[in-house]
């Protein structure tokens, strides 16, 4: 087991990053050990902030020699506490935030060599000014970073046209836990050579290494974006005009996400700037999709769904500007939940065909075991993943319902098995996953990745106490 650092290595990890990588200083680090939903508070005696990846490896040898545990941080927007020190404070914090070089852009390629404390709007832009796209996109994008986003192979709103981080990574550079670098910075498409390490990286939440750069995938930007904000009477409905829509438009389906009424309430009441974009008759459901076509046939494909009844009404974005109003429906979901007090939150996925079954079961779940839920589930519809949110029942006291998160989360996450699911789709494990995955996980599959942590990290000292070894 790792031990509390002592002084003589709080004073060497220092020496290592040198005097503008490190503070001790509880108002500087104070930022660093809080998430932002205020669910895990943690404790260090020192943030280190190196600044290439030799400083990196530096530290990792220091705490492996010193079997000190080290937890990675990004830009501490994760939501399972992954990124968060214990609170007895045994631990040293190491934030990536000063590596932020954009080390080659290569066009003819389409790769983007980048280390990992780049934010991911860094990342968007460096591909941009390439007139090229990297595609992965989340709401705290302005902030979180490319680092934290493949350690935790973070989703988004376009999984379904690009997939998931893991899917846009050609080659990782690592510092090892004992220290050593490895250098897999290749931009090959095909290596057939052995393992693929990177894999073993990706999504791995730091417990088996530090990510310090990383080869993207770059695409060809898009020329033209249709986004259409539409009404459907059902989540039936949803998925059918899903399926339409992919087969009428060529599968040109850049994103594809589902709102409920109550979401389109709660941030056109709490969100300033904000209107509802359909101010006819309310609709219980509502998606958000955005298509790379031709506005021609946007409309088409949008009246044709009309007909078929799987439409009531729909709006196609007249202007970016419009669009970017549309998007800010979506991304303010969970902002806006905020000030409706407290929220369960599940990120889940299921096979997009049973969706419907899953949402039926899971809100007549919860709601049969705390009257007067607000269930609030949104997400992106089009790769199976929603984010099963439930605000707490008007005029309830906050700390009772937080209370009952346990039997909650247990309801819905039995129904996510049965369906074939998993109990985390996009957000990983971290501290708030780490026992209830044992439920789900074979007991194989739960020792093949201790046998993997085992071997790569003996001393335990890379972000201990989170995911599943």
């Amino acid at each position: 087991m790792p031990r509390p650092p002592d002084r003589a290595t709080l004073d060497r990890l220092k020496q290592i990053v040198g005097a503008g990588g490190w503070t001790d200083n509880p108002d500087e680090i104070a930022p660093h050990l809080v998430e932002w939903r205020n669910r895990y508070q943690g404790a260090t005696p020192l943030l280190l902030r190196p600044a290439s990846t030799a400083e990196v490896a530096g530290v990792v040898r220091a705490c492996a020699q010193a079997e000190v545990a080290i937890v990675p941080q990004g830009g501490n927007t994760g939501l399972v506490g992954g990124q968060i020190p214990h609170p007895d404070g045994s631990e040293v914090l190491v934030s990536l935030g000063r590596m932020r070089r954009v080390r080659s852009v290569d066009p003819l390629d389409n790769t983007l060599t980048v280390e990992a404390g780049c934010t991911l709007v860094e990342v968007q832009q460096a591909a941009a000014a390439a007139d090229r796209l990297f595609p992965l996109s989340l709401a705290a994008e302005g902030s979180c970073q490319i680092g934290g986003n493949l350690s935790t192979n973070a989703g988004g709103v376009h999984v379904l046209r690009y997939g998931n981080a893991r899917e846009l990574v050609l080659g990782l550079e690592v510092v090892t836990p004992d220290g050593e670098i490895w250098d897999g910075l290749r931009a090959l498409r095909k290596d057939n050579t052995g393992y693929d390490l990177k894999h073993l990286f990706l999504g791995a939440e730091g417990t088996l290494g530090i990510i310090t750069a990383a080869v993207l995938k770059l695409f060809p930007r898009h020329r033209q974006v249709e986004t259409i904000f539409a009404a459907v009477p059902t989540v039936e409905s949803a998925v059918a005009l899903l399926s339409r829509v992919r087969a009428a438009s060529a599968d040109a389906v850049l994103a594809f996400e589902l709102i409920p009424r109550i979401a389109l309430e709660f941030v056109t009441r709490h969100l300033p700037g904000t209107h509802d974009p359909l101010p006819g008759a309310p609709s219980p459901w509502y998606v958000l999709f955005d298509l790379t076509t031709t506005r021609a046939v946007a409309e088409q494909t949008v009246a044709e769904a009309a007909e078929a009844g799987l439409v009531s009404d729909a709006t196609l974005a007249a202007s970016t500007s419009q669009a970017a109003a549309l998007w800010r429906l979506r991304e303010g979901i969970s902002e806006s939940q905020k000030p409706e007090g407290e929220s369960l939150k599940h990120d889940i996925s299921v096979p997009v065909s049973r969706i419907p079954a899953f949402m039926h079961q899971a809100i007549e779940a919860v709601t049969r075991l705390c009257p007067g839920i607000r269930p609030v589930p949104f997400g992106h519809v089009g790769d199976g993943n929603l984010h099963f949110n439930l605000s707490q029942p008007p005029g309830t006291d906050r700390r009772a319902f937080r209370d009952r998160g346990p039997e909650v989360h247990r309801a819905v996450h039995d129904i996510v098995a049965a369906l074939g699911g998993s109990i985390s789709a996009e957000h990983g494990i971290g501290q708030a996953k780490r026992e209830e995955i044992r439920r789900y996980k074979s007991p194989v599959e739960i020792a093949l990745m201790r046998r993997i942590k085992q071997a790569l990290d003996p001393k335990g000292i890379m972000n201990p106490g989170k995911g599943v070894a």
